[in-house]
């Protein structure tokens, strides 16, 4: 009898190298491998060929099969073996387990490019919610600290330095809007996401007569990718793209946590960081440490690495599918995960932190009011080069100045007495009512495959 070559009969060795962390990192895609699998076994139950590939009965059997080991895996139960390799082998394994025959027929029409691309696009999908609505708590819980603080004076800087009168208000509100306006980029991303590359099989198509549009449409996207080995190539780029929201979003946040870090040291004191949040020192009994704070920094740098790295590692690799694209998983999932937990941490020390009132007022020197000094005498007919000079001359005459006073003059849009806190909350509400309709329906066709 001919011996059939397996990848047991690899140098294990090799085998260790090439299927590197794909049996933890599938752990979590094995939902999204049977929701992807129930669409593929459904279309190819409705494909016209004669005899059928699979039943319209069989094809329920299997989605009836597929929902028990997505149970299996919410429960934490679901195994992907050795000789597995990863996760669309162990969950072939486990329907021929209990079908039979019939288990070995879902592959038809695949490979495990497409399967693990289709995946992936529907993990992203769930994963971005996720990051949207924890991106909408962190701008709601910036302007609520905002709106609480309003109108209490704080200096602004540029270069570090004492510039302008500014508020507490205007400061978080402008960290608000800032993780607000991240928001079309994470959207670029879930758009990117929205195309389905399943039925591109390696990248060449296949000689059946299979629906691609069926399978988008069972699983919620917008369309399949029109070109098969554009659906083959777009692996990676992909998942590129959802790094780099990942990237911009991380630093937008770190620049907030730096804030954070240097307006709560003693020699600014605005701002308390809740203790509860801070660490102590092995030696110090005083310390009470920003380390949360401080890994944000580190952390996105982490996420911008992961960017470069995933950029790089598309950039000379040569069309069609390669190897390589493997390591494309660790560096988005740890993005997502990264990401996430950093907004979910940054609202809590947000939430917890508060403000010393007297140390913010006496921050104010007098140089701080030269400007609006000036601009109050060119609307009193100065021309401004003069009015500038003559403050700059004579700083000792602004002593007298008052914060508040200062706060409340400027009524523009966006200027510190021209907050609007119901646009926060409206951009808020809005954004959590959208992404509700869109899980709402990604979770009925889900439900509805796996009856």
């Amino acid at each position: 009898m001919k011996k059939t070559i397996t990848d047991n009969t690899i140098d294990p060795d090799i085998l260790d190298y090439t299927v590197g962390e794909d049996p933890v990192l599938d752990l979590k895609l094995a939902v999204w491998d049977c929701i992807g699998t129930a669409a593929h076994v459904t279309m190819l139950s409705e494909m016209a060929v004669k005899p059928p590939v699979v039943t319209k009965k069989e094809a329920r059997e299997v989605r009836k099969e597929l929902a028990n080991i997505v149970a299996l895996a919410k429960s934490g139960k679901f195994e992907i073996r050795e000789e597995d390799q990863d996760v669309h082998m162990a969950v072939e394994r486990l329907l021929t387990e209990k079908l039979g025959d019939l288990g070995k027929k879902i592959h038809t029409g695949r490979s495990r490019n497409d399967q693990v691309a289709i995946d992936t696009r529907l993990h992203i999908r769930d994963e971005i919610y996720g990051m949207q609505l924890e991106m909408l708590d962190l701008v709601e819980a910036l302007a609520k600290f905002g709106r609480k603080h309003d109108r209490v004076p704080m200096v602004g800087r540029t270069h570090l330095q004492p510039a302008m009168p500014s508020s507490v208000g205007l400061w978080a509100t402008g960290h608000a809007e800032m993780v607000a306006m991240q928001m079309p980029a994470v959207q670029a991303a879930q758009l990117s996401n929205s195309r389905s590359p399943l039925g591109s099989a390696a990248g060449y198509g296949v000689p059946l007569p299979i629906d691609r549009a069926r399978t988008a449409h069972l699983l919620g996207f917008e369309r399949p990718i029109h070109n098969v080995f554009g659906a083959s190539m777009a692996r990676g780029e992909n998942e590129a793209a959802v790094i780099s929201a990942c990237a911009q979003l991380m630093c937008v946040l770190s620049r907030l946590a730096q804030d954070m870090i240097l307006f709560s040291m003693p020699e600014f004191g605005y701002f308390k960081l809740p203790r509860e949040y801070c660490t102590g020192s092995s030696i110090m009994p005083q310390k009470f440490n920003p380390d949360v704070l401080e890994l944000v920094r580190s952390k996105t740098a982490q996420v911008v690495g992961n960017l470069t790295a995933s950029l790089t590692l598309l950039h000379a690799m040569p069309g069609g599918y390669n190897r390589d694209l493997q390591d494309c998983k660790l560096l988005y999932m740890k993005s997502l995960d990264t990401t996430r937990t950093t907004l979910r941490i940054m609202t809590k020390v947000v939430k917890g932190m508060t403000i010393d009132e007297a140390r913010l007022r006496a921050g104010f020197t007098p140089g701080v009011f030269a400007t609006d000094v000036a601009l109050r005498m060119v609307a009193g007919g100065t021309p401004w080069r003069e009015a500038y000079h003559e403050v700059r001359d004579h700083l000792e005459r602004l002593e007298t100045e008052d914060p508040d006073a200062a706060v409340a003059a400027k009524t523009h849009e966006g200027g510190t007495a021209g907050l609007d806190y119901g646009f926060y909350s409206g951009f808020v509400a809005a954004e959590r009512k959208n992404i509700a309709a869109e899980q709402k329906r990604v979770a009925r066709l889900c439900g509805k495959l796996l009856g």
